[in-house]
Parts: structure tokens; C-alpha cells; sequence
């Protein structure tokens, strides 16, 4: 028996990730361009134990066992990883995110960032590059395998291991970058990413211009600005591309729209911080959900928390930060920036998290997980509950045939 637990982050990308030129190997249609964010706030913490006792894979996940689809993402990274070293032996997963699952915040990326971490490290050397390993998960898995900013070039169906991600720079390059997410909606999402991006490839008029065009040329600029560490660069295009790709959401037939009311409202917000200041100062982008991941430098950090707080006033217990100063920082908000939504009425936000640029995955290796032992626990036990539960409805169904019968026979 091996073990390994690794904690994986999520990669927020500001060039976008949306078609797949091959479903099955997820070959996208265009480059992408991440920041991979601090697993302090923004992480999943993956236990993968291989054994030849195990007569199955399983996974649990955030504490409950899930069934594993054949032909789904989890299964094809297990079998890649087996063609990859002719492994043996069947594998558990338990997977636990500190985020919400599915509701825009690439959770998928950080959970199969991890398991294909994890995989190339029990059943090391494989032949398939870790990060093409992860894609065949998720695609924007193959960018959490790295720290830093990353690209991920996009590489052809032909030579598939074309496709796969590389570190542009580390995250010591520009550490001054901040990131703020601000969680408008944690519930799942009604359209997923795979499904939007398969009918935006399908049938959305400008998905054509933007893969030919408006991607490569964002492409160049940005990284030219993440090398010089230009921010107004950077948040012009990062805001471009975000506008793309929303239109391109809502040109797509049947539309998607993975935007909320407090979406409008929180980019009319940066906007407005923008225009005070006379210059780019803060960015914003979405990933497919409602949630907004928003970028400034150190410098604008205090005053721009107070500035969403005031308009968002939050309690405390849901503020979750990498600097535990950021409220002792944060400035009193000017007079012209305090009203600038007539009307808007102050509503506290799901989350608001707080990130730096990270470094790469944390990887433990153990004996044995009494994680995984607390796992298989937690599903024995509430297997026996739903039973009980079960059991218990059978009792009080017989109960009611009992009273009614008896109540017949008082009538007659």
C-alpha cells in the first residue's frame, strides 16, 4: 500500500480557456494564461492511497462517498496514468475542497491538479507529462500543476502532448499582485463549463474571431505586461477578454449567462474606482460562474477592501485572508466613491477571500492516511443512518396500516 496526500490550488486565468478542438483529449481551441492562487483560501486537500487489497476504485469527496463514472474525468485520469507505467493495484480517493464546488471557482482544476500530482508521484516515472495527465481531467487542471503565471498552450489533436502547461514566471516575479474574490453565488451552476464551452464552439457567431485574432493578440500583451510588471496593461486586457468572453457566453444559442445582479453591480464598482483614480488600478475577470476574482497590487489592497466592503458589508467570520492586516489597512473610502450605485441597497457577499500568487504543490508523502480511514468511516456510518432511516419509515408505514385497520373495526 501507498500513499500520498498532496493540496493542490486553483488557477484563475485572465486569457481564457473556452473550446475544446477535441472533447475527448480536451485539445482547446486557444492558449489560456493563469495566476495560480495561495492554497491558504483557495485549495483541495487529495489523499490517493494505491493497494493490490482494494478490489475497486472509489472516491469520497468533501466527505461523501461519490460513485465514479465510467468514461468520466476521474476514470480517464486513472486510466491514463495505468497506460502511462502499467500500474497495478486499485485505487481510493478522498478529496476535500475549502471552497465551493462547482459554483465558478475552478474546483475541478484544483481536485484533478492534485489526483494527477499525486498519481505521477506513487507510480513515478510515468511517460505522459504530469500536467497532460491533468488535462485529461479538466483542461485548467494542467495550469494548478504550476506556480506562479502559466501558460497553457493549446497544441494540436495530432501530437495531443503538445498540449500542456509550462511556468511563464514564478511567483516571486511579481509579488506585489493581489487577488480578491468576491463569492456572489455558491450554489452549482445551471449550464457547466464543459457544456457552455461545447455550445459556444458549436455555435456562437464570434468564437471564430476570437480564437484567430483577439486571443493571440491578448496573448502577446499580457505577457509582455506580466514580464514588465505592467498593471494598467494587464488589467486592460485581463477586462477585454472577460467582456469577450461573456459575449461570446451570450451569443451562444441556447444564451448562457453565468452573470448575477451583483455581477453588474461589482463591475460598475471597479469602474467607478478606476475612473477616481484616473488610471487603472484594479481588474476584474469570471470564470463560467457568478463569482468575481478581482487583481490590484499591494499598494490599492487597503483601500479597495473598504471600497467593495462598503457597498458589501460583510461579517467578519466570512472574510478570509492571506494578511490578517488587510483591516487594519484598509482607508476610509472618499466622499465621490460612496454613492456612485443610486439606489443599490448594501448586501453582504457569500465570501470574500483573499490570495497572493502561489508556488507550487505541497506534496506529503505517508504511510498510511487516517484521513482515508475517516472517510471510509464517515461513509460506513452513514450508510448505517440512511438504513436505520429506512428502517424506520417501514416501522411507522406499518404503524399507519395498523392504526386505520383498527379504526375500521371500532366503526363496524
Amino acid at each position: 500500500m501507498t500513499s500520498v496526500t498532496v493540496v493542490s490550488p486553483i488557477n484563475i486565468a485572465f486569457i481564457k480557456y473556452w473550446g475544446k478542438v477535441d472533447e475527448e483529449l480536451i485539445i482547446p481551441c486557444n492558449d489560456s494564461f493563469s495566476i495560480t492562487l495561495s492554497t491558504s483560501n483557495f485549495r483541495t486537500k487529495t489523499t490517493v492511497t494505491v493497494s493490490d487489497d482494494y478490489d475497486c476504485d472509489r472516491l469520497w469527496l468533501n466527505g461523501k462517498e461519490v460513485e465514479m463514472e465510467e468514461g468520466g474525468r476521474l476514470k480517464n485520469v486513472l486510466q491514463c496514468a495505468r497506460e502511462s507505467c502499467a500500474a497495478s493495484g486499485k485505487v481510493y480517493v478522498v478529496s476535500e475542497n475549502n471552497f465551493p464546488t462547482a459554483a465558478g471557482m475552478a474546483s475541478s482544476a484544483a481536485g484533478l491538479s492534485a489526483l494527477a500530482y499525486a498519481l505521477a508521484t506513487i507510480w513515478s516515472p510515468l511517460t505522459l507529462d504530469t500536467s497532460c495527465l491533468a488535462r485529461i481531467g479538466s483542461g485548467s487542471a494542467c495550469r494548478s500543476i504550476y506556480g506562479g503565471f502559466v501558460k497553457w498552450l493549446s497544441g494540436t489533436p495530432t501530437e495531443p502532448n503538445t498540449s500542456k502547461a509550462s511556468q511563464f514566471v514564478p511567483h516571486t516575479h511579481w509579488p506585489e499582485m493581489q487577488i480578491l474574490c468576491l463569492v456572489t453565488k455558491s450554489n452549482m451552476k445551471s449550464i457547466s463549463s464543459t457544456k457552455g464551452m461545447l455550445l459556444s464552439y458549436q455555435n456562437s457567431p464570434l468564437m471564430k474571431e476570437r480564437i484567430a485574432k483577439r486571443v493571440p493578440e491578448r496573448m502577446q500583451l499580457v505577457s509582455e505586461a506580466v514580464k514588465m510588471k505592467d498593471f494598467e496593461t494587464f488589467a486592460s486586457v485581463t477586462m477585454a477578454d472577460c467582456e469577450d468572453f461573456r459575449s461570446v457566453c451570450r451569443s451562444t444559442t441556447p444564451t448562457i449567462d453565468y452573470w448575477n445582479e451583483r455581477t453588474e453591480v461589482i463591475i460598475s464598482l471597479v469602474k467607478a474606482f478606476n475612473n477616481h483614480a484616473g488610471r487603472l488600478r484594479v481588474a476584474y475577470t469570471y470564470d463560467a460562474g457568478a463569482n468575481a476574482f478581482i487583481f490590484c497590487e499591494k499598494e490599492t489592497l487597503g483601500e479597495l477592501f473598504a471600497f467593495f466592503l462598503h457597498y458589501f458589508p460583510t461579517d467578519p467570520s466570512k472574510l478570509h485572508l492571506e494578511d490578517n492586516t488587510l483591516l487594519s489597512d484598509m482607508k476610509p473610502v472618499p466622499s465621490e466613491l460612496q454613492n456612485v450605485i443610486p439606489g443599490h441597497k448594501p448586501t453582504s457577499l457569500d465570501l470574500i477571500l483573499h490570495s497572493t500568487v502561489d508556488l507550487v504543490l505541497p506534496l506529503l508523502k505517508i504511510p498510511r492516511s487516517h484521513w482515508l480511514r475517516q472517510a471510509v468511516s464517515q461513509s460506513k456510518n452513514r450508510k448505517e443512518k440512511e438504513e436505520e432511516e429506512e428502517e424506520e419509515g417501514r416501522k411507522e408505514k406499518k404503524k399507519k396500516k395498523e392504526r386505520k385497520k383498527n379504526s375500521k373495526k371500532k366503526k363496524k
